[in-house]
């Protein structure tokens, strides 16, 4: 009886130990080739549950998904000469996967080293031809769309990869140009306030003048107006008085005769070197003889 469960855990082992030798599975994100002593019996192996030959056959899996190769930042100089510093990525998928395994073993890394080394020959030739306009702004998609495609061709025969996009993640300016362009910045905005600023006093002074010009105006005016009011205001006065005047002239006498009494006596210490007979004692010389009287 133990022989013979012995027997069947021997031979439940060897079914295992085949299967496993003769079984494979590709998921949906892979793909796979058939490898015999060194050599591709069968390429693209779809997703699935497939058969190989024990010890003979090699399974070689790769991802089928489309994978990004990051670049490091690299300087690149453009049509005048300027130096600008490009970061950028590849988005790639394998395409044939003998001729990816052929040219690479299989190993991404390599992949992406070559991928790399023709990305950074394109993009140096592309920023070559346009300028620095061009590049940061005017043509970027147009760059990267010619990039892509004449890259892509070249990654297919060379690499049997597909190249799905590439894209500028940013460019910058090296240090010591940025200093220097940030340094031209600086200067010229200086310049332009100080243009500002010059226009500014220039106007304030042209504004701080016609006000002034404004205020003699007016002021001229005012007076001109207040002396024509004033004098209005005399002649109204005048004819008023000589109204009354006509009405009762010896009144008027008497009025204005107290009125420089008064005027002539509100200091102290006032002196009057006149003789007594003078008109301007005429009505104290009356108002003294009625008195006596």
């Amino acid at each position: 009886m133990k022989g013979f469960s012995f027997v069947v855990l021997f031979v439940l082992l060897l079914v295992v130990l085949v299967g496993s030798q003769t079984l494979y599975v590709v998921k949906e994100t892979e793909r796979a080739v058939v490898l015999r002593f060194g050599e591709i019996v069968e390429d693209d192996v779809q997703p699935g549950l497939h058969f190989k030959l024990p010890i003979m056959n090699e399974v070689k899996k790769f991802d089928a998904r489309i994978l990004t190769m990051d670049s490091r930042p690299q300087r690149y100089l453009t049509l005048e000469q300027k130096a600008v510093v490009v970061d950028s990525y590849v988005k790639w998928k394998i395409d044939s996967v003998a001729k990816f395994y052929q040219a690479t073993s299989g190993d991404e890394f390599v992949a992406n080293r070559v991928l790399s080394s023709r990305v950074d020959t394109g993009l140096r030739n592309k920023f070559g031809e346009r300028t620095m306009h061009e590049v940061v702004s005017g043509e970027r998609d147009l760059l990267m769309t010619e990039l892509r495609d004449d890259l892509n061709q070249v990654a297919q025969n060379e690499l049997g990869i597909s190249i799905i996009d590439i894209r500028v993640k940013r460019i910058d300016l090296p240090p010591d140009v940025s200093e220097s362009v940030y340094q031209r910045m600086r200067t010229e905005r200086e310049r332009e306030a100080r243009e500002h600023r010059s226009k500014g006093l220039e106007l304030a002074e042209g504004i701080r003048a016609d006000a002034d010009r404004q205020k003699v105006v007016l002021e001229a005016e005012a007076q001109r107006d207040a002396e024509m009011i004033r004098g209005d205001g005399d002649a109204k006065a005048a004819a008023i008085y000589s109204k009354v005047y006509k009405q009762d002239p010896e009144f008027y006498e008497f009025y204005r005769s107290l009125q420089a009494y008064r005027e002539s006596f509100q200091g102290n210490g006032n002196l009057f070197v006149l003789e007594p007979d003078s008109e301007f004692f005429k009505y104290l010389n009356s108002s003294a003889g009625d008195g006596s009287k």
